[in-house]
């Protein structure tokens, strides 16, 4: 074949319009007059050739002329570039004839080219499996990876792996990372790391972070730290923001802001507020109303109230305090509903019944505790597992609290022999209820025991959590 590199360019750069092709185009000036010849004469190889030099010189119709005439001919790569001219021009029929006469004599480009376009632009699934089989089998790494993508969304996954290992073995690295991941979801701790650090070697941040959870919730908190700081080099915000907690763990309020605030920066509002926590320890109590006005603003309930405090003890803001009370209040923190109330208070007979309405009937209780980095960790890969291949992402936040109420309720249990029958006994929940919390926190940290929850069956699980807190007197 031609040149496909420079033909595909030529194509790109120089038709910007379509022209009727002429009868026979003339020679110009510097064209080889044996090459010509030769074309006329039926040459196919001259006939693209020729193609090529009119592309270059910006002559569309006499390029598609010849390309034409060498793809009558049996030239490959000009079927392949009218593929290319038609799609480009919106003659999208014509294009998928180009593309099938390439593809049809072997040329995985094409095959790919125009499996895309029939999913794309007819949403023909079946034909465009077939098309990117095709090119897969002829080495093509894209058309593996979309074969891939396409039996993960039919639930094939047997066959699904298969291409990813095809277009991994290729050097695909997302397909290494999606291989990662479906190893993940069925318990395949070996592998798991294998293709994840396939990934995370290859440049992919998001396999290194993964890398890193997978680490932290294995508990190996040295081995996770070294791909944060790997992912963190491609600015994966979700490794800065764990290399802060690395850093405030050891104590190092300088190097925690830094990487908080990167994290702050991408818009993480869990980063905000931590960034806001540093820079009050550091006495920065500009930057840090910054970052939970911020955090406020996106509705975290925890910096709306540090936020009010702030605005009180920094600027004598007491109505500003007071909203940011009442934001925090409203989202179940008690400390803020009891700030408000002494605000209130103070400020008359209305805003005291305001105040006594707020003491007498707190709304739920927000979950403020800082869970085991492990099992924020599993909470995050839970949430990346199921939000693959066009799922609902599971919600960090309600992941983490119900691992981390399990976690809390349980603590002062010594011997776990029969942990659902003791808290049912301690709590009066449903003993069904603390099964089902129990089974799903189970399947969140041994992957493959079980299906995924569904956000259905997280939220039911939620509500048990939070009445098993209630009901024990933990906030």
């Amino acid at each position: 074949m031609g040149n496909r590199a420079v033909t595909c360019h030529s194509v790109a750069m120089a038709w910007q319009g379509q022209s009727p092709a002429p009868s026979v185009p003339a020679p110009r000036v510097g064209d080889e007059p044996e090459l010509l010849a030769a074309a006329r004469a039926g040459d196919a190889q001259a006939a693209h050739r020729l193609g090529r030099l009119y592309a270059q010189h910006g002559d569309r119709a006499a390029a598609r002329f010849w390309w034409e005439r060498a793809a009558r001919l049996g030239s490959v790569d000009s079927a392949f570039n009218l593929g290319i001219w038609h799609e480009k021009h919106g003659t999208l029929e014509e294009a998928v004839t180009w593309y099938e006469a390439a593809a049809s004599s072997g040329d995985a480009e094409a095959a790919t080219n125009l499996a895309t376009l029939l999913l794309e632009q007819r949403g023909d699934s079946a034909a465009a499996r077939v098309w990117f089989e095709s090119a897969a089998m002829a080495g093509s790494r894209t058309a593996a990876r979309r074969l891939a993508l396409l039996c993960e969304e039919a639930g094939e996954l047997a066959a699904a792996r298969e291409w990813h290992r095809q277009a991994a073995a290729d050097g695909d690295v997302a397909s290494a990372h999606d291989l990662g991941f479906l190893a993940y979801a069925v318990g395949d701790d070996e592998e798991t790391v294998r293709w994840w650090e396939c990934g995370a070697r290859g440049g992919n941040a998001d396999s290194a972070y993964c890398m890193g959870l997978y680490l932290h919730a294995s508990r190996d908190p040295e081995g996770a730290e070294a791909y944060y700081r790997l992912a963190a080099k491609n600015e994966h915000p979700g490794a800065a923001s764990r290399l802060g907690g690395v850093a405030l763990s050891r104590g190092d309020l300088r190097t925690a802001r830094a990487w908080y605030e990167q994290a702050a920066g991408a818009g993480r509002v869990d980063d905000q507020r931590m960034a806001g926590f540093v820079c009050v320890e550091l006495g920065d109590t500009a930057a840090a109303s910054h970052w939970f006005g911020r955090a406020a603003a996106g509705g975290d309930a925890e910096s709306a109230f540090n936020y009010g405090l702030l605005l009180i003890a920094e600027h004598s803001d007491l109505a500003g305090g007071q909203h940011w009370f009442r934001q925090a209040a409203r989202a179940g923190h008690h400390a803020a509903a009891v700030e408000l109330s002494g605000l209130l208070s103070a400020t008359g007979r209305q805003a005291e019944a305001e105040a006594e309405e707020w003491l007498s009937d707190p709304p739920p209780p927000a979950w403020g505790r800082p869970a085991e980095p492990e099992l924020t960790a599993r909470a995050e890969l839970a949430a990346a597992a199921t939000g693959r291949a066009g799922g609902v992402a599971l919600d960090v936040a309600d992941l983490t609290e119900v691992l981390g109420t399990w976690d809390v309720v349980t603590r002062p249990l010594h011997d776990h022999s029969d942990v659902v029958g003791w808290l049912t006994r301690r709590s009066g929940v449903h003993k069904s209820a603390v099964e089902h919390l129990a089974s799903v926190r189970g399947t969140l940290l041994r992957p493959g025991s079980a299906p995924w929850p569904s956000p259905g069956e997280l939220q039911y699980v939620l509500t048990t959590a939070r009445d098993l807190r209630r009901r024990l007197g933990i906030r």
